[in-house]
């Protein structure tokens, strides 16, 4: 097996290659960034489910796909939390996008996209868009208790 890429020092920024990875969506079912090219991607990289900033900012994201839908955008929320916790955390919340667990190697997707915390053990609260051709197009770090919203997210969006 190679060397594990070093995790870079800041979130990966604007007009970076966007790391490809499979993780599972469901407790059978994985799925990859590249499955995803030629339409644009949100990443959501976000600490816990089940926290509150964290269920209100991943509710803010379901509120609004409605907008997202025209601008052929999928959204992903990603955490170090497990598939099962996912799995419940999306039927309570009723979320309609899927919740990626970057659970075994812990956090190995976040740490490729400057977005892990190592003193928390978890995902920073970070965004990136993706644009159709695997580049990041747009990329922010919120501190871990503020909900960043979707502006940001739209305006980039709205720029490709």
């Amino acid at each position: 097996m190679p060397d594990p890429i070093p995790a870079p020092t800041a979130i990966l920024p604007a007009g970076a290659p966007a790391p490809d990875f499979s993780l599972l969506a469901t407790p059978d079912q994985r799925l990859a960034l590249s499955e995803l090219r030629g339409r644009p991607v949100v990443l959501v990289f976000y600490p816990a489910d089940w926290s509150p900033v964290c269920g209100d900012e991943l509710g803010v994201f379901n509120a609004a796909l409605p907008l997202f839908k025209p601008k052929q955008a999928q959204v992903l929320g990603i955490s170090v939390d497990s598939v099962w916790s996912h799995q419940a955390f999306i039927e309570a919340r009723h979320l309609h996008f899927s919740l990626l667990a970057d659970f075994e190697p812990k956090g190995a997707v976040s740490r490729a996209y400057g977005a892990y915390d190592d003193a928390a053990g978890s995902s920073k609260r970070a965004l990136f868009v993706v644009d159709a051709a695997g580049k990041i197009a747009w990329s922010y770090l919120s501190p871990v208790a503020v909900n960043p919203g979707v502006d940001g997210v739209l305006d980039a969006l709205d720029r490709l």
